[in-house]
């Protein structure tokens, strides 16, 4: 009978039932619970600031493992064969930045004070995408709460946390994945945080990067080189190989983590085209729901360029619409570089299919992809499972000089109407930061590289990427595009809005709407189907909807710049319209009977079943 440390591990983890496979984990009584997968290493120690090293036991599948005296609060690393020290790849927390000591934290020891928010459900979803580190760290973004609330917001979604090499970082660049920067907070500032929103009764969500690790603070090739595939790579370096048990449970695991020690209640997936093994998503979305268990309302969000509607009926709650934003950008812009010229020959015809049936491309041709195949039929899927943004980190800070719509041209009675339209359709809307206030600072692309080389790699990388864009073909326009390491790039990037007047009547806009959604939309929005839309001009739409309780919800678009033909507007009953801007000042109701749709108007309609 085995009754070393592997023996005790299994006895004290049948009895806690609450362990996690991976890092250190504390076992009460001061034991913690050390564990490290290095298939590459034939010996690791534990190394305990102050004490000697300690050998771990290795097991026969590439795991190392040590229970030892450490409390919470104690720094350790790994001692690898060569001589080389490395953290925990699954710190919870470091001393420090991502080349420092890890440190065993204990979860257990926070006391919420919202112990019993169990979640909203996700049709009254209302996202509001953060970065952290631009709003003043966990702390500065609680203070932020309440404000957000009074608007509307029902859902705060963070942008990456997990730990990062530097002060500034989009948090795309993590490598220590179960670890909060800490230039952000600590655990428990992050902690604080989200049992502030549900005593709001809000949510937080988390945005967390599952298909690449950043380019500096990541060890795992040094022990365990089977962590990546060697025939396969992603823009941003091998992939991770995710065919391997061990892989998918770090990750699955990791998911589980932020959902149940943080309460976080949903995450969102970035990027999950670039995952080798589709089948781990509906694996990990079935761990996590039945590890969290009925009691608590977890939502599951997806970014994916592939389009695959079939993951939404595996799981999944919904997936970031980027079709639907790339035809209202060329609508509200003009733009068809890039991948907007994917979207510019149809603008209306494609509008009207995103509202309808969610994806653009479901299986078509994609001109910007070399006329690649793209997508899944989508059209039978209610549109609760569709995420819907006007801007967002990528659209905005992917652009060279990080310009929002405001700044580009977009006519403001254009905008707002497009706000209207985002906030007022079944789809689940998501608002990036500043949009709120109308600010016009840029969002940029940001790191804080120590390595000078990695720093200068990654600033003429992205001169680079836009060298062959209209307006950056010579030498002087590419030394414009701000350099991600300068300080002053992350400073810019603070949204704030060019006046306080402007700012205001911005916020009220989006207050009023979000008013209305709560009352008309919301509460009729789980199993909405759509009736059909067709475009009324390259830049109008009409859609309708039948809602849960039967009634039929009806929007019309206009966000061009003169009115077209709308023969739906005839058939509206009056009384059934209850919103008709940007003014709502009555101009959009004098045009029901002749049937004529403004320029830069939406209209909402909802009439009872029946009616």
């Amino acid at each position: 009978m085995n009754t070393g440390p592997s023996a005790a591990l299994s006895r004290k983890e049948d009895a806690g039932g609450q362990l996690y496979g991976f890092g250190a984990v504390p076992l009460g009584g001061g034991d913690t619970r050390f564990r490290l997968w290095a298939p590459g290493a034939r010996e690791v120690a534990l190394l305990i600031r102050g004490q000697e090293p300690r050998p771990m036991t290795a097991t026969h599948d590439g795991f190392h493992e040590l229970v030892c005296q450490a409390p919470a609060g104690t720094l350790y690393r790994f001692g690898l064969p060569d001589g080389s020290s490395v953290p925990d790849p699954a710190s919870r927390m470091q001393d420090g930045d991502v080349h420092d000591a890890s440190i065993v934290c204990d979860s257990a020891s926070y006391s919420w004070q919202c112990g019993h928010w169990r979640g909203r459900p996700w049709t009254e979803a209302v996202l509001y995408e953060a970065h952290c580190g631009l709003a003043g760290g966990f702390d500065g973004l609680r203070a932020r709460l309440p404000e957000l609330a009074r608007l509307g917001i029902t859902a705060v979604e963070l942008m990456p946390v997990a730990d990062f090499p530097g002060p500034r970082n989009w948090g795309y660049d993590g490598v220590l994945p179960y670890a909060p920067d800490r230039a952000y907070g600590t655990p428990d500032d992050l902690r604080r945080l989200i049992d502030a929103a549900h005593g709001l009764h809000m949510m937080v969500f988390l945005d967390v990067v599952y298909n690449h690790f950043g380019p500096d603070g990541n060890y795992l090739s040094s022990y365990a080189p089977e962590f990546f595939r060697t025939d396969l790579d992603t823009p941003w370096g091998p992939a991770i190989d995710f065919r391997r048990p061990e892989v998918r449970r770090f990750f699955a695991e990791n998911a589980l983590y932020w959902l149940r020690e943080y309460r976080f209640d949903g995450l969102r997936l970035d990027a999950v085209h670039a995952i080798s093994d589709r089948s781990w998503l509906p694996e990990m979305a079935a761990f996590v729901r039945r590890s969290i268990g009925p009691n608590r309302q977890v939502h599951l969000v997806l970014e994916n360029d592939d389009n695959a509607a079939s993951l939404l009926e595996q799981g999944f709650d919904a997936q970031w619409n980027d079709d639907a934003h790339h035809v209202l950008h060329h609508v509200l812009t003009g733009e068809r570089s890039g991948y907007y010229a994917s979207y510019a020959d149809d603008a209306g015809g494609m509008l009207a299919r995103a509202l309808a049936e969610g994806f653009v491309f479901q299986g078509q041709a994609d001109p910007h992809r070399q006329g690649r195949l793209r997508g899944e039929p989508s059209a039978g899927l209610s549109p609760e499972h569709f995420v819907f943004f006007l801007q967002n980190h990528d659209q905005v800070g992917n652009r060279a000089l990080g310009e929002r719509l405001i700044s580009l041209g977009v006519r403001q009675k254009a905008l707002r109407a497009a706000v209207a339209l985002q906030l007022l359709v079944p789809q689940i809307p998501l608002v990036f930061m500043g949009e709120e206030q109308g600010a016009s600072t840029p969002f940029l692309y940001f790191t804080s590289h120590t390595r000078p080389e990695l720093a200068r790699a990654v600033r003429d990388g992205r001169r680079r990427e836009f060298a062959g864009f209209p307006g950056f073909a010579d030498a002087h326009a590419l030394q414009g595009i701000p350099d991600p390491n300068d300080p002053d790039t992350w400073r810019r990037s603070r949204p704030q809005a060019d006046d306080e007047a402007a700012a205001e009547a911005w916020r009220r806009w989006y207050e009023q709407l979000l008013a209305l959604r709560r009352e008309y939309v919301v509460p009729r929005l789980r199993g909405a189907r759509s009736m059909g839309a067709r475009a009324l001009g390259p830049s109008a739409v009409c859609a309708t909807w039948k809602m849960d309780d039967g009634a039929r919800l009806t929007i019309l678009c206009n966000l061009g710049d003169e009115a077209c033909e709308c023969t739906e507007l005839a058939g509206l009953p009056p009384d059934a319209v209850f919103f008709s801007g940007p003014e709502d000042s009555g101009e959009a109701r004098a045009f029901l009977q002749p049937g004529r749709l403004p320029a830069h108007c939406t209209i909402a309609a909802l009439e009872s079943e029946g009616g």
